[in-house]
């Protein structure tokens, strides 16, 4: 069996002619890679990871051929630089230092360019939960307060629920403990 980076040519050629079929009617290539994905048993970032992968290999003339004729193109990666990083985290844990959701801050940062909003939302949450030191030495080189990991946010938020619960228990049994109270009263008057 030939294949090309795992798939078969045949699979190859069904799936690039799938997302060439789409791109031409206008769906989102997100769109395209999970039902792709749902219809031959497949996740939906494996069938993303395949196509940019395929597409890399135009120098293969199975490839080339695959491709002929159709105007498919990844557009390069270009990954943030350790200041630009480090910038842009400053300055959403300054505006988060402000009361300003992640998602509201990095918006304003992107001003409007929706592809920067996804880059910097996507390296935002790469850095917290993969490098979360360094969220924490850029806050205090900035002097903002610092940012919590994510097992402190969730057993704060376990800690939340759990004091929600015990609230309601009690507030249920002061509520029978008062009706109880004005029976006997009600009864005393009689």
């Amino acid at each position: 069996m030939n294949k090309i980076n795992g798939y078969t040519e045949e699979e190859a050629a069904g799936l690039i002619e799938y997302i060439y079929t789409g791109r031409n009617a206008g769906k989102t290539l997100s769109y395209l890679f999970e039902t792709y994905g749902n219809a031959h048993n497949r996740a939906k970032g494996s069938v993303r990871n395949y196509y940019y992968a395929f597409l890399k290999r135009r120098a293969d003339d199975r490839v080339q051929r695959i491709l002929a004729g159709k105007d498919l193109k990844a557009g390069t990666i270009r990954p943030f630089t350790e200041e630009e990083a480090d910038d842009m985290l400053r300055r959403v844990l300054t505006e988060k230092s402000k009361g300003m959701s992640v998602r509201r801050a990095i918006r304003n940062l992107a001003d409007g360019d929706e592809k920067l909003m996804l880059r910097m939302q996507n390296k935002y949450r790469n850095l917290v939960k993969k490098q979360p030191e360094r969220v924490q030495r850029v806050a205090q080189e900035a002097g903002l307060p610092a940012e919590k990991s994510f097992l402190q946010r969730r057993l704060e938020r376990e800690i939340d629920a759990l004091y929600e619960r015990i609230a309601s228990d009690l507030k249920e049994e002061n509520a029978r403990l008062r009706a109880e109270l004005e029976k006997l009263r009600s009864r005393l008057g009689e």
